[in-house]
């Protein structure tokens, strides 16, 4: 409308100019001034909706966090509600923990064993290296008693039976001191290597436990509010991460500025460039005072490629009339202002206004001073927006 009445002064020097005169106003005698109409309105829309892209699909996206349990059961400890703030660690809901306990204590219980037969071991091998000791001697003295009667057979005054028992007898006690160090080196691995070992998988075990046992508390992981919680004591806890037990908003992380999308038509491609000013105007900043109702941004990045033609592995193979419905290019927006972050709303739809402004020259100031019609446009827009309270539905990008 903007740009059929900015263009309308030949028609309108023309209209005056056959009344000064005294002409009848027809067709003909106006045919030369609505040419020129036409053709510099189509010129003053081209440059308009060329070199200044609209997207009525702005959206500020949020991230959320689906709370599923890790282990199943009956919740028996609900002490959230819906609407309410929490930090990361507060218990969320917690599960019948009866079984998980009872593989603690007895994990627990493990360790008193192991105690035990760690003092078993070292009684053990205080018993074998006392009965080497006692071996060692007997053998000793069995040797020097083989040993006199070896002197006394070689001088005819002992026997050979003599000698035999007491050859008998040692190697009787050179068993029974072989046996003795066995038991003994037994003990000793049973102190130094099985127990430990034993030890270790008893604290695996026992933190597998514990673990089982952690599961039963469900907390959060990030700050932020509990919304569609969807459960109560006595109810079985979800684990399906497409039906959580509830869902968490997480607070924005402190210093990352707030990013807004919208999709452009692919045509916009050769105009839209990073920092390249825009508006921004979402349905929950509209107010009766108009303040804040359009914020200023910047394009921040451009995404390199288009959605609609991501080919992902499948059992069908790609059907190109499939893409007869073109996609658009997704356009990443910060506002200008960081104080602005503060009034948005996750999830608002927005209209995102962009004006060109990096070409040089004359021709490159009118097309930039162009931008107030479409600037002008968006603010009639939200105010009938306001009017209507339709909020600001459109028909797609331009």
């Amino acid at each position: 409308m903007f740009e059929l009445l900015l263009t309308s002064f030949p028609v309108v020097i023309r209209y005056f100019q056959l009344k000064r005169r005294g002409e009848a106003l027809t067709v003909w005698n106006m045919r030369t001034a609505v040419f020129l109409w036409a053709i510099m309105a189509f010129a003053l829309f081209l440059v308009i909706f060329y070199f200044h892209p609209k997207s009525y699909s702005g959206l500020l996206p949020f991230r959320t966090v689906s709370v599923v349990a890790q282990t199943s059961g009956p919740v028996t400890e609900l002490p959230t509600v819906n609407g309410q703030r929490v930090s990361k660690g507060d218990l969320l809901f917690r599960i019948e923990n009866s079984a998980q306990a009872a593989a603690v204590k007895q994990a627990e219980a493990e360790f008193d064993r192991l105690a035990a037969a760690e003092v078993k071991a070292q009684d053990t091998l205080l018993v074998a290296q006392a009965s080497v000791i006692e071996a060692t001697a007997s053998l000793e003295k069995l040797r020097v008693d083989l040993e006199n009667a070896e002197t006394l057979l070689a001088r005819n005054v002992g026997t050979q039976d003599t000698v035999r028992e007491l050859e008998s007898a040692v190697a009787v006690a050179e068993a029974e001191k072989g046996a003795a160090e066995a038991q003994a080196d037994l003990a000793q691995s049973d102190i130094t290597q099985a127990i430990p070992a034993e030890r270790r998988a008893a604290e695996a075990a026992l933190e597998r436990a514990q673990v089982a046992l952690a599961q039963t508390e469900v907390r959060a992981f990030s700050d932020g509010v509990v919304t569609q919680l969807a459960m109560s004591v006595g109810s079985p806890a979800s684990q399906l991460i497409l039906s959580p037990a509830m869902v968490i908003i997480p607070d924005r992380p402190e210093g990352v500025p707030i990013r807004i999308t919208a999709g452009f038509s692919q045509v916009a491609r050769a105009t839209l460039y990073e920092g390249m000013p825009a508006e921004i105007a979402c349905d929950s900043n509209i107010g009766l005072s108009f303040r804040n109702a359009v914020l200023p941004a910047r394009v921040a990045s451009i995404q390199p490629a288009i959605a609609a033609g991501q080919v992902v592995p499948g059992g069908r193979l790609l059907e190109p009339e499939n893409g007869l419905q073109r996609g658009s290019m997704l356009v990443y927006f910060e506002l200008e202002h960081p104080e602005h972050e503060a009034i948005m709303v996750d999830g608002a739809g927005c209209i995102i206004q962009t004006y060109t402004s990096n070409l040089s020259g004359v021709t490159g100031h009118i097309i930039a001073a162009t931008g107030v019609v479409k600037a002008v446009g968006l603010r009639l827009k939200v105010w009938g927006a306001l009017i209507s309270g339709v909020g600001l539905a459109g028909g797609g990008a331009h």
